[in-house]
């Protein structure tokens, strides 16, 4: 795709993302409001040369992309069809992209306390969100990583523990290689 494209993606991508920025919260992506991508149906424009190497950096035409507010919006925008592709999606265009692996990782883990779940183990998203570890998320090992695990997020996304946050989890497990997250039980092993 030529970079006029890209410029008219990234375009497009601002005036979708032109609201009032709000209170972060939990199980959002960015860690703001979510995009209603599901109502956005745009034709296909084609493949546009971004790519999201195995670490999560962020390519395009081969240079990596060094605005972390770049990187987020297109986050934002990102999601995963039935059709096993990744797409950046607006409102008036939808951009298939590149993943190696999984589209996001995990930097850190963090406590969630309120609701009737008590506390939550949170996972901090290299993109500013904070997603509870639940059955929905589960863990999930990925073979291709050295035993760390991924987890399921919202739009058929996945976030793949960096090296340091699955030490950091795995030292926190008890004796059966199992950690709490409110009041579900996950294996490591």
């Amino acid at each position: 795709m030529a970079i006029d494209n890209f410029a008219a993606l990234v375009q497009q991508a601002q005036k979708a993302t032109e609201t009032p920025t709000r209170e972060a919260f939990v199980g959002s992506i960015t860690g703001r409001e979510p995009y209603p991508l599901e109502k956005w149906n745009p034709s296909h424009c084609g493949h546009v040369d971004i790519r999201i190497d195995r670490e999560g950096t962020w390519f395009h035409e081969g240079s990596a992309i060094r605005r972390p507010e770049l990187i987020t919006l297109f986050s934002a925008l990102l999601r995963r069809e039935d059709d096993g592709k990744y797409y950046l999606v607006t409102p008036v265009e939808k951009c298939e992209i590149t993943v190696d692996l999984h589209p996001l990782m995990i930097v850190d883990t963090t406590t969630i306390t309120g609701g009737s779940d008590n506390q939550r183990l949170g996972f901090v998203l290299n993109v500013g969100g904070i997603m509870p570890l639940n059955r929905d998320s589960g863990l999930t090992p990925e073979p291709q990583a050295s035993g760390a695990a991924f987890i399921r997020l919202p739009r058929n996304l996945t976030a793949l523990f960096t090296r340091a946050a699955w030490y950091r989890l795995v030292a926190d497990a008890d004796e059966n290689g199992t950690i709490l997250s409110g009041s579900d039980r996950f294996s490591l092993l």
